[in-house]
């Protein structure tokens, strides 16, 4: 497991995301797993993550969670 996200500039899909179970980010955020798995699932249709294994985050995605 990686402690930090990677960034990289070649690769369509920037960062890298410590694996985290649907039961724990939903805890973490305050709602259930049947939420958190319609968005991841919504978010992977909309080709802003990719998951296999690791979760890969589309850099357009990143610029909105990480806006403050």
């Amino acid at each position: 497991m990686r402690d930090r996200a990677q960034v990289s500039r070649d690769s369509k899909l920037d960062a890298v995301i410590p694996k985290v179970s649907h039961d724990v980010l939903a805890a973490k955020v305050g709602t259930t797993r049947s939420r958190i798995s319609f968005f991841m699932n919504k978010f992977r249709k909309q080709g802003l993550i990719e998951y296999k294994g690791n979760l890969k985050v589309h850099s357009s995605l990143m610029n909105i969670i990480t806006h403050d």
